[in-house]
């Protein structure tokens, strides 16, 4: 059997492989992914850290670099509320200025009905009191815009591990036209 080397993978198929759980049969990129955000963000970050969303970041320490700026393939990791009581965890996919930011991630806005689906370059903005990112609003389909809700966030989970090794994001991480202008009137209206 012939080996390829990580950045070379089907993305659907490590999806698959990652998230224990069989792959949608048309899935042939990481925007075909429908199920929860955990595996999504592994398969699209190469951060290889498991379990509830929420526990990322105390798993992260030692492992990987972490901090409170958004870089692009970082993680942003949300604390769990009563509205996240698993946490979230979204990539960065670009980062606009310093308190706009997009995220690719999944199992957030409905579509079609349903959660789960991924959704590429939504906005994310810092509504931090301090500018701090420890508290921010995300994008929501249903909404047309950034939901009303304000949520913590522990900060974010670079693609570097604490030994210096480099981990290589998902191609799909970013679309090749994400809307800039958008992005900053969700989060400056």
């Amino acid at each position: 059997m012939r080996r390829y080397p990580p950045h070379l993978r089907v993305p659907a198929a490590a999806l698959a492989l990652l998230a224990g759980v069989a792959a949608p049969a048309r899935a042939g990129t990481l925007l075909d992914y429908v199920g929860q955000c955990v595996p999504f963000a592994r398969a699209a970050s190469g951060i290889r850290i498991y379990g509830d969303a929420w526990t990322w970041w105390d798993q992260a320490e030692g492992r990987y670099r972490r901090g409170q700026i958004p870089r692009a393939g970082a993680v942003v990791v949300f604390r769990k509320t009563a509205r996240l009581p698993l946490g979230h965890v979204a990539v960065i996919s670009r980062v606009i200025d310093s308190r706009v930011a997009m995220v690719t991630h999944a199992n957030w806005s409905r579509m079609n009905g349903e959660r789960g689906h991924a959704e590429q370059d939504v906005t994310l903005t810092d509504v931090s009191p301090d500018n701090d990112w420890s508290e921010v609003r995300v994008w929501y389909r249903d909404a047309e815009g950034l939901g009303s809700t304000t949520f913590p966030v522990y900060g974010f989970i670079y693609p570097v591990a604490t030994d210096g090794e480099k981990v290589k994001a998902a191609p799909e991480l970013t679309g090749r036209d994400p809307d800039y202008v958008g992005a900053l009137i969700d989060a400056y209206r």
